[in-house]
C-alpha cells in the first residue's frame, strides 16, 4: 500500500469536476496530477473555478491521459461507457460520476436511458454510496457514484425498508437546486427562467427511480421539482407502514442504522430554526441530514433527507467511496463542517 495515491479528473471544468478538484487538492492521501477539459484545454484550473486559482495545474486534452492510481470521470452520460477501456488502461481504479454504470442490468438502461454500449461491464461495477454498499467497496476497481436525487431518497428510506416497515405505496418528492443541470444546464437553468420557481420537471418516470428500486428493492411514486436554490437536494418521503409505528420505534431504527456513520446526522423536530433536514445546513459538505415526523391520523411516516447535490450527491460521495475502496480513512479529505450563516446554497 502506497502512502499517497495519484489521481486525475476527466471533465474537470464542470461544476462537479470542480468539486472533485477542490477535494482532491486538499486530500492528505491523494496527489492531483491531471485535470482534463476539451473546452478549457491549456487554461488554468482557476480559469474555470475561481476558488482554485492557487492550484498550479492546467487543463489538458482528454485524449492524453496520464497513468494514475485513481481516475475520477465527471463526464456527461454516455462518455464513460465509450471511453472505459482508456480509463482503465490509465488507472487501476475508476470512479465514474455519470449514470453509465449505476444500474446492474442492461434492461434498465433500455428502459430509463438510451441503452448501453458495454453491458458486460455492468455487473462488475460497485455502487458508490458507502452507507449502502460499504462491504462491497474495498478493492473495487470500477465505482459508480449514485445520482443525487436517488442518494437523498435512499438515505432517507433505507432504515424503514430494511426494517420491513414500508407498505404498498411510497411517495417521494424531491426539490433540487440548479447545479444539478451542470455548467451547461441550458435555458431551464438560466437565472431568469429558474428564479422564483418551484417547477415539477419530472412529475413521473424520473431515471433515478431505477436506482431506488435496484438498491432498496422498492418501487416509489417519484417526483422532482426544480427550485430556486443553487446547491442542494431535499427529499420528502411519504411512507404508509402496514403496522403501527411509534416515534420511539423510529428513533431506534434510525439510530441503529446510522449511529456509526460519520456522514449521516439525525435531525428530527428538535428546537431552533433548523428543526428538520435542510440543504442549506449541509452546503459544501459530504454530510446528509435525515429526519422524520409521525402522522398517526393518516398512518403515515414523513421522512425528510437533505444533502448537497454536488457533494454527498456526487463528488463527495465519489471521494468517500474511493477512500473506502483503497483502505484510506473514510473521512479523509471530507471533514469540512459547512458554514452558518450562509447564503443561497
Amino acid at each position: 500500500m502506497t502512502d499517497v495515491y495519484t489521481a486525475s479528473v476527466v471533465g474537470g471544468s464542470g461544476f462537479t469536476g470542480g468539486e472533485l478538484l477542490r477535494l482532491l487538492a486538499d486530500h492528505p492521501e491523494f496527489e492531483l496530477v491531471q485535470a482534463t477539459s476539451r473546452s478549457k484545454e491549456n487554461r488554468t484550473v482557476g480559469h474555470a473555478h475561481p476558488n482554485l486559482r492557487d492550484l498550479d495545474l492546467r487543463f489538458s486534452e482528454p485524449g492524453e491521459l496520464e497513468s494514475v492510481d485513481v481516475l475520477f470521470a465527471a463526464t456527461p452520460h454516455g462518455v464513460s461507457m465509450a471511453e472505459i477501456d482508456r480509463f482503465r488502461d490509465a488507472a487501476e481504479t475508476v470512479v465514474d460520476l455519470s449514470a453509465d454504470f449505476r444500474l446492474p442490468e442492461e434492461a434498465l438502461y433500455e428502459e430509463y436511458y438510451d441503452g448501453h454500449d458495454r453491458p458486460e461491464l455492468l455487473e462488475t461495477a460497485t455502487y458508490g454510496l458507502v452507507e449502502l454498499t460499504r462491504e462491497e467497496l474495498p478493492g473495487a476497481e470500477l465505482i459508480a457514484a449514485g445520482g443525487c436525487n436517488a442518494t437523498v431518497s435512499l438515505l432517507g428510506l433505507a432504515p424503514l425498508v430494511e426494517a420491513g416497515l414500508v407498505g404498498d405505496r411510497t411517495v417521494v418528492d424531491v426539490k433540487v437546486g440548479s447545479s444539478e443541470g451542470g455548467a451547461g444546464g441550458g435555458e431551464a437553468s438560466s437565472h431568469p427562467e429558474r428564479s422564483g420557481v418551484v417547477r415539477p420537471y419530472a412529475p413521473t418516470g424520473h431515471r433515478h427511480e431505477a436506482e431506488i428500486a435496484t438498491y432498496l428493492g422498492l418501487d416509489v411514486a417519484f417526483t422532482v421539482h426544480a427550485v430556486e436554490m443553487i446547491r442542494g437536494a431535499s427529499a420528502t418521503c411519504h411512507v404508509f407502514p402496514d403496522e403501527p409505528v411509534t416515534k420511539r420505534d423510529l428513533w431506534g431504527l434510525y439510530r441503529e442504522r446510522y449511529g456509526a456513520e460519520p456522514f449521516v446526522e439525525l435531525v428530527a423536530g428538535g428546537g431552533g430554526v433548523y428543526r428538520y433536514p435542510e440543504p442549506k445546513a449541509v452546503a459544501g459538505t459530504n454530510r446528509a441530514e435525515v429526519g422524520f415526523a409521525l402522522d398517526p391520523a393518516n398512518r403515515r411516516v414523513v421522512v425528510i433527507a437533505a444533502i448537497d447535490n454536488m457533494m454527498k450527491g456526487s463528488a463527495g460521495q465519489a471521494v468517500h467511496a474511493a477512500n473506502v475502496a483503497l483502505g484510506i480513512e473514510e473521512t479523509a479529505g471530507l471533514e469540512f463542517r459547512g458554514l452558518h450563516p450562509v447564503g443561497s446554497p
